[in-house]
């Protein structure tokens, strides 16, 4: 299936695949006009998400001269999955992935931004190879595992799995959740098409990993202040996953730069495109300087 015409790719992105030293990865890359200038950056999705989630911000991230890519990790929509190796799902696992992709980008070390899930996944990335990290970014994510209503949709998703296919729980919740939202029809075209793509072994593995993720965040602030790496927390105002006060206060724990995108939820770079594009290349640029 095709991708729904809504999400045309803007003039400075393109979708095409990295091969890598653990696997062939899709992305989306944004390239500026001219040479990259400055560090390249990576943007890794959430559960259930993908790359182009990320999509509203990439052309305007390129435009201080830099090279954006925006990965499915394992499994994920077009990036091939691994249903027989459900450790390959594990979030060390899915961070060596990380690792793997910004390795092909190099070699200057990479501006990563985790999102959601993503922020779980790439935390193992740093812990591993801060030298490999410029900078680094929890977007809309939190310490450890998530709670409450977003997890009992998580574990509802995962016990689901192991009884019906991915297209019968579009059919029965998920399409009909997107319909009751006001979605347009080509964004709900395109919503079934990624979770019909996803890897049913891989949502059900990393929903297992998301909820019951320890906290690592003492483990991350001594690495970053080994490495003098740093650090963002970026959530929206109205964040409906982890507490906006739980992801600021994790930001103090990792004595962070912490930014709070007015009029978001859980998904800024969809519900803020500029606001959040403007604050990662503040931050980009910044860290640069230093």
């Amino acid at each position: 299936m095709s991708t729904p015409r809504f999400l045309d790719l803007p003039p400075v992105v393109r979708r095409t695949t990295l091969r890598t030293a653990r696997g062939v990865f899709a992305v989306l890359e944004a390239l500026p006009v001219g040479e990259p200038e400055r560090c390249p950056a990576l943007l890794v999705p959430g559960y259930t998400g993908s790359k182009e989630d990320f999509l509203g911000i990439l052309q305007t991230l390129t435009r201080a001269g830099r090279r954006v890519v925006a990965m499915d990790l394992r499994g994920q929509y077009e990036s091939p999955g691994s249903p027989d190796h459900p450790e390959s799902y594990r979030l060390a696992a899915l961070g060596a992935d990380v690792r793997s992709v910004a390795a092909e980008l190099g070699p200057e070390p990479v501006h990563l931004v985790g999102h959601s899930f993503g922020g779980l996944v790439t935390r193992e990335t740093v812990l591993a190879e801060p030298t490999a990290v410029a900078s680094y970014t929890l977007m809309s994510s939190g310490p450890g595992a998530i709670s409450g209503p977003s997890a009992e949709r998580a574990a509802a998703l995962r016990d689901a799995l192991a009884v019906l296919s991915m297209s019968d729980i579009w059919d029965i919740k998920l399409g009909p959740d997107a319909i009751a939202a006001g979605r347009p029809g080509p964004v709900i075209a395109f919503l079934r098409e990624r979770s019909v793509r996803t890897c049913p072994r891989g949502l059900i593995e990393m929903a297992g990993e998301l909820l019951s993720a320890p906290d690592k965040v003492e483990d991350l602030c001594k690495v970053c202040d080994d490495a003098d790496l740093p650090l963002m927390v970026l959530f929206g105002e109205d964040d409906d996953a982890w507490d906006p006060r739980v992801q600021a206060a994790m930001a103090d724990r990792l004595d962070a730069v912490r930014v709070v995108i007015p009029g978001a939820a859980h998904s800024p770079a969809w519900e803020a495109p500029e606001t959040t594009a403007h604050a990662l290349t503040d931050f980009w640029n910044s860290a640069e300087r230093r």
